[in-house]
């Protein structure tokens, strides 16, 4: 798994139906405790509202998948929440739909079409962003060198996360797993074969809405 999707802004969307609110509240999450978080916080911040039901997809393989109904019929709420996320292919993100009860009785198949409907209005609101696990390199120059070598690699597509001056200046740079050898290269060429970007770890970078 070298990339995936997820939100690319938070975002909140409404669905009514005869008389109840649903409020679903969407957010870009990293841990299972950021997600329980959000619905403990909404739980105090709409405390009048019956429910509080929840969704959440977590990970670069959306290995973790957590939904609770919190009420609501089995699988009326939580579960077509989930299947929201799960059919547009996000993760690290959370859904809280809060529903304010209008009085009556929906049914099951009224909730589950509620619930799916707040979260897909949300993830619409949202919009998406790429991630991309990068390997992340160090390169170290010297002061007179750094400014031409940092724009020259720059104009050539190389992403540089980070710039760090002391006695030599640090460029922190990121490289698809498959492209380490060309920036190397890019980096050889930029410093007439002076310098070599040397790999230190990976992270995961927003590269695209």
């Amino acid at each position: 798994m070298t990339s995936y999707l997820t939100v690319a802004r938070d975002a909140t969307a409404e669905v009514e139906d005869r008389g109840s609110r649903f409020l679903c509240t969407l957010r870009r999450v990293e841990t299972e405790d950021d997600a329980r978080a959000l619905v403990a916080a909404l739980r105090r911040e709409h405390w009048d509202a019956r429910h509080h039901c929840s969704a959440f997809v977590l990970g670069p393989d959306g290995a973790i998948q957590r939904s609770s109904d919190d009420g609501e019929p089995a699988g009326t709420a939580g579960a077509p929440m989930l299947d929201v996320l799960r059919g547009a292919g996000l993760s690290d993100v959370a859904a809280v739909v809060t529903r304010w009860f209008g009085g009556t009785l929906l049914g099951a198949g009224g909730l589950v079409r509620a619930y799916g409907d707040a979260v897909r209005g949300a993830v619409a609101e949202a919009g998406t962003l790429r991630r991309r696990l990068f390997t992340e390199l160090v390169l170290e120059l010297d002061h007179a060198d750094a400014g031409r070598v940092e724009g020259e690699l720059r104009s050539r597509g190389v992403v540089v996360l980070d710039v760090a001056y002391d006695a030599r200046v640090r460029l922190l740079l990121a490289a698809a797993p498959d492209e380490v050898a060309q920036v190397d290269s890019l980096v050889a060429a930029a410093t007439g074969g002076g310098s070599h970007a040397v790999p230190v770890g990976e992270r995961w970078v927003d590269v695209s809405r």
